[in-house]
């Protein structure tokens, strides 16, 4: 792992981690296509934390105020979070090797490309996440689950089943990130736990911090984006960019088949 490397892939992962169009796809057409290796475990680690810290740093008043008042929000977020436990666990260890192929993350953009179209045809309200019930929870805890599929935005589906659950946009788009902080953070402790057990950390503490920096400084600025653009009903946009670029990756698979 070089300086450039870990620069490159700290910077896709802090912006697509958040932007609608999913950051395991990109990083998956990254590895394939460029030759960056993205799959060392400790490097995944620092960018999983560096994405994690952008969350906590943006939304830390939500947060503080989610932990002393709205209580009521964190069984929903765990109801939420139940999905992907099981769902991710599962394909961890039955699907991984498909989960990093390039050709299906080209499959599966065009998907969140017509989710993302989704939004301006959904009726704008004024629901906050704390009124939801855990049947709402949990279904966009399944949204966010097929975010596993590189490909699938995990902010995109989330977002776009918390306004079809009637929540406000920015309602939305709080809950979608507070539900990503316990699945950041159990994906970032099972790949500790698997660093501890195999000893595999094969990077240079210096490469590793860096990552972890710049992915949460570019995080941070790209929730920023999204929750602005979200606002202003351009988050659909996104799929202009996204279902093109799948489109182009398919080919490309295919030819090279």
């Amino acid at each position: 792992m070089t300086w450039l490397k870990m620069f490159l892939l700290s910077i896709i992962q802090g912006i697509t981690e958040f932007l609608p169009v999913s950051s395991s796809g990109h990083l998956v057409i990254v590895e394939s296509f460029l030759e960056i290796q993205s799959d060392q475990t400790d490097v995944n680690i620092v960018l999983h934390a560096g994405t994690l810290l952008s969350i906590l740093i943006f939304y830390r008043r939500t947060i503080f105020r989610l932990l002393s008042q709205d209580m009521r929000v964190i069984p929903l977020l765990i109801v939420g979070t139940l999905p992907v436990v099981v769902i991710g666990l599962g394909a961890k260890k039955f699907a991984e090797h498909y989960l990093e192929s390039s050709l299906l993350a080209g499959c599966m953009l065009p998907i969140t490309g017509l989710f993302l179209l989704m939004i301006p045809r959904i009726p704008q309200t004024d629901k906050s996440y704390t009124e939801i019930t855990y049947k709402q929870a949990l279904l966009i805890g399944f949204a966010q689950a097929f975010a596993i599929l590189p490909g699938i935005s995990r902010s995109g589906s989330t977002i776009v089943a918390g306004l079809l659950m009637g929540l406000s946009r920015q309602s939305a788009a709080t809950f979608s990130f507070l539900l990503a902080i316990p699945a950041i953070s159990g994906a970032t402790i099972l790949e500790t736990a698997e660093i501890i057990s195999n000893k595999d950390l094969t990077t240079p503490l210096s490469l590793l911090a860096a990552g972890a920096v710049i992915s949460a400084v570019v995080g941070i600025v790209a929730l920023w984006l999204l929750v602005r653009w979200l606002e202003k009903g351009k988050l659909h946009y996104f799929a202009y960019w996204c279902i093109p670029l799948g489109i182009i990756i398919v080919i490309i698979q295919l030819m090279q088949q």
